[in-house]
């Protein structure tokens, strides 16, 4: 078999009995991690740590998953300037909160033969949204819908973790006391007072 290390290392190719006795000797244990390959290729480990992180990897990763919503943004062929400005501002405040988009064009009679403009409509919506988000699905007909899938560049727990902070701050800032201007000295302070005649003689 050859033996990989603990730490990653290659140790070679050794005899069965010869890799159980490194493994007694380092209390380890023997996985195999490559059956298939020529020779199989065994690790030394803790079995039992690498389970747990198995499971906390695993764990975290359907957490994720499930923390992730598909929001749908649904557009027309023939859509206004406002319309399409609306449309954009709500795909940017779902990415900004790490969801995901599908932005879907409804196409209506005639227009179904005019694939290419769907296309190049949802193209543009890509562009105007790649600060927050990267398609994850290109356009696709489906009857008569064309439908996109736009993925957050951020994950989601960041994303809440970042409008905290935001609002945090700006809660603080709204608490804060209003700076005050700041004090004159005495002299400037002081009336001036207008000069004494000519010939006048100063006070004792």
């Amino acid at each position: 078999m050859r033996l990989v290390g603990p730490n990653g290392e290659q140790v070679g190719i050794v005899r069965v009995e010869d890799a159980l006795r490194l493994a007694q000797e380092a209390d380890l244990d023997l996985v195999e991690v490559a059956p298939q390959a020529k020779p199989p290729v065994c690790k030394l480990m803790d079995f039992g740590k690498f389970k747990y992180e198995a499971a906390i990897k695993d764990r975290e990763a359907r957490k994720n998953q499930s923390n992730t919503v598909l929001k749908t943004v649904r557009l027309r062929l023939k859509i206004d300037p406002h319309d399409y400005a609306t449309k954009k501002g709500m795909a940017v405040r779902f990415l900004d909160a790490g969801d995901k988009v599908k932005v879907m064009i409804m196409f209506r009679g005639r227009e179904q033969s005019r694939p290419e403009m769907g296309y190049r409509l949802l193209q543009r919506f890509a562009t105007d949204v790649a600060e927050l988000g990267a398609v994850e699905s290109s356009p696709q007909q489906d009857g008569r819908n064309m439908v996109m899938v736009i993925g957050p560049l951020k994950r989601k727990a960041d994303a809440k973790a970042e409008q905290k902070k935001r609002r945090d701050t700006a809660e603080a800032e709204a608490a804060a006391p209003a700076p005050q201007a700041p004090a004159q000295p005495a002299a400037a302070a002081a009336v001036q007072q207008s000069p004494a005649p000519a010939g006048a003689e100063p006070a004792s």
